[in-house]
């Protein structure tokens, strides 16, 4: 088996490429071309996956990607997914996360229509949430430019499975994290400030609103049953979700609490954090995905962000080991 990981030097990316070269799959990854490439998530594996350059606003690269690998599986996960960023960049934000999808599907379709897609889509289109918990028939009421576009790159999905026959679904995930989510994200920018206050090298925490609520799981979880959307026999659009909500406040109890802290005494809270128009309360119901997959997330909430807190604090404790000290650095001249 053949897999087109676009996105791969991400979160989803790197964990969805282990999981694949765990089944014995040939694994190519679509990186961007750039003077300095970020390969950091998938060091390990570089030498054992196969890289392309292609880029999601350039229809011509993708046709270049889709003619070269000619892959069984497809996964899109790559974005611009900084909700925040979105605001202030809406326009790059629908290209890449919106119109990005049309152009993978066009691809696919012309040039190679027995692939089967998968598009990462996110529990940020629900929004303004019309039911909860939320289910594959909740409608949409995006919040954010960020949402609108994953809204339209869902939709096309559906719309190319309808129109061409095409084998293609919609994984409607919930917030995924890891010791691998980018720092500019409120659970690693949490555990990574916890590390640095731990070790002395800060003294607060600024945060927005504390009163969101958010349905988090583990991303090496949530690959796990994106793959299996691609294993059956007809392609559906999934729910992935924990069906459990938690606060940025308990985020933050769980997080400091990890290195023994009283978070109260470190946070402030800006406004310059608090969204224009802000989503409250997120919470997913995976029962499909349960029933016809067989999927259950395995790591709690609390384990999360433990181990996310844990990877923070080593990463730092060993920078700090390895740094010279100033009386180490021998002068110059």
């Amino acid at each position: 088996m053949r897999a087109l990981i676009t996105g791969v030097t991400g979160q989803d990316g790197s964990y969805l490429a282990e999981l694949l070269l765990e089944k014995n799959y040939d694994v190519f990854g679509m990186v961007r071309r750039s003077s300095v490439k970020r390969l950091d998530r998938i060091e390990s594996l570089v030498d054992r996956i196969t890289l392309v350059e292609g880029d999601l606003t350039d229809q011509s690269s993708l046709d270049s990607v889709m003619y070269e690998v000619k892959p069984d599986e497809v996964y899109n996960m790559a974005a611009q997914s900084f909700v925040p960023a979105s605001w202030s960049q809406a326009a790059l934000t629908g290209d890449v996360t919106g119109l990005g999808v049309t152009r993978v599907l066009e691809t696919i379709r012309k040039h190679h229509p027995s692939a089967k897609f998968l598009q990462a889509s996110s529990s940020e289109m629900f929004g303004k949430v019309r039911e909860t918990p939320q289910t594959e028939n909740t409608p949409f009421y995006p919040r954010s430019p960020y949402g609108v576009a994953k809204v339209f790159g869902h939709h096309i999905t559906v719309n190319f499975r309808e129109s061409y026959r095409l084998f293609a679904c919609s994984a409607m995930a919930f917030n995924h994290e890891s010791p691998r989510r980018g720092t500019e994200f409120v659970t690693r920018k949490v555990s990574q400030q916890v590390a640095k206050i731990k070790c002395g090298l800060a003294k607060k925490l600024l945060m927005g609103n504390l009163e969101a609520k958010r349905d988090w799981g583990f991303a090496g979880d949530y690959v796990q049953a994106m793959w299996l959307m691609l294993q059956q026999a007809e392609p559906e659009d999934f729910v992935l979700a924990t069906g459990k909500t938690h606060s940025i406040r308990e985020l933050l109890e769980v997080a400091f609490g990890e290195v023994g802290l009283d978070w109260q005494k470190y946070v402030e809270v800006d406004p310059k954090f608090i969204r224009p128009a802000e989503v409250d309360h997120l919470c997913g119901d995976a029962r499909k995905a349960r029933e016809k997959l067989g999927w259950t997330p395995k790591v709690s909430f609390e384990e999360l962000i433990r181990m996310m807190v844990r990877s923070d604090l080593e990463a730092l404790q060993k920078s700090e080991r390895t740094t010279p000290s100033p009386s180490a650095v021998l002068p110059v001249g």
